[in-house]
């Protein structure tokens, strides 16, 4: 926002709203002198207000924001921020259900590349799609999966020289594999020396069957039987401490839908699925509430989601709308110029968005 400065001995000159940044109901000017903004004009104050939304979700937002404006003659505060928080609440909602949206990979780290690349491609039966070694930064990626990224959900490892070993923690769940003969994969892992956690059959409270192994690094894999899907890497599973809170925020702020829900007294857990399409065709995150649980330790292995978008900037305001934290603001990285922002959901788990057109040129 462009500051005005505002001279005081002038007193015929009545500052502009541009001249002040907003925070918890306060006005602050650029010279630091804080002004409720009851004492702002009427008409500046909502005029400032709808340009703002004009400026990142179009006319309809303003408008709804004049026209409120207009009606309310003496408006408090509270009148003012909730017209604004409303009107560009609503406009977001709409864009970002109409946005491009697709899981692009999962990232998370390991403590040797080689050994975990062995144990995906011939026990998991994915393809190593490319890799990229960084030394100025000290770190290798990996990128596996069951087809092309530009279409497919994919892994991206990352080995940290030097680290060999992570805390996964609590909070983190699983991934999820769709397989056509679970008992038949999991043969084949055995074989390979792979570590079983639990031996095929049907889900608990359920019919469908499934069994998890375990990668080197102490990852689970839930081996989920399906017929054929275009999407094998099907799911990751993360716990959360407030399951309606969170299924708020991601159908609001990131545009998911929600898929199912299942709740589970008896092992006393529910699970939301939230994704971009229907499970059979399309990587769905997980949502899982364990009851009375609030809180969970994330370790240091798990990384983020990455999530294809139209536009970063958008992405990243109504994510701020809907409670979110960014933590990169958007814009191109250095030396690439893919444009991408960071979040956080209510429970700490972190997002990148990234840009659509620049990811697809960064493939290139």
């Amino acid at each position: 926002m462009k500051m005005v400065r505002i001279i005081p001995m002038a007193s015929s000159i009545r500052p502009s709203l541009s001249s002040f940044r907003f925070s918890g109901g306060v006005a602050t000017s650029s010279v630091g002198v804080s002004i409720s903004p009851l004492l702002l004009p009427r008409r500046l104050l909502f005029s400032h207000l709808a340009a703002l939304q004009s400026q990142f979700f179009g006319f309809k937002a303003s408008k709804m924001l004049k026209a409120e404006g207009s009606r309310v003659g003496m408006p408090l505060v509270g009148n003012v921020v909730q017209a604004s928080m409303a009107a560009a609440q609503e406009t977001a909602l709409e864009w970002v259900k109409k946005d491009k949206r697709r899981m692009l990979h999962v990232v998370y780290r390991v403590g040797d590349l080689d050994r975990t690349i062995k144990f995906y491609t011939e026990c998991l039966g994915m393809k190593l799609l490319r890799k990229r070694d960084i030394p100025e930064e000290r770190y290798t990626n990996a990128f596996l999966g069951y087809g092309p990224e530009d279409s497919h959900f994919v892994i991206e490892l990352t080995y940290n020289y030097g680290v060999d070993k992570y805390d996964i923690g609590t909070a983190f769940g699983h991934f999820g594999i769709a397989v056509e003969d679970v008992a038949k994969t999991v043969e084949l892992i055995k074989a390979k020396g792979g570590k079983v956690t639990r031996e095929p059959g049907p889900v608990k409270g359920g019919t469908t069957v499934i069994a998890f192994v375990e990668d080197p690094d102490g990852y689970k894999f839930e081996l989920i039987e399906r017929g054929p899907t275009p999407e094998p890497l099907c799911q990751v599973m993360l716990r959360v401490g407030d399951l309606e809170r969170s299924i708020n925020f991601y159908e609001k702020a990131f545009g998911m839908e929600l898929l199912r829900t299942r709740d589970n007294p008896q092992y006393k857990y529910t699970i939301a699925m939230m994704g971009y399409g229907p499970e059979d065709k399309n990587a769905a995150l997980e949502l899982t509430y364990n009851y009375g649980v609030t809180d969970y330790d994330k370790g240091n292995g798990y990384a983020q989601i990455a999530i294809g978008t139209d536009d970063v900037y958008k992405t990243a305001e109504a994510v701020k709308l809907f409670g979110g934290k960014i933590t990169r603001e958007p814009g191109p990285l250095p030396g690439i110029n893919t444009k991408i922002t960071a979040c956080l959901d209510p429970d700490g788990w972190k997002t990148v968005f990234v840009d659509n057109i620049d990811f697809l040129k960064e493939l290139e």
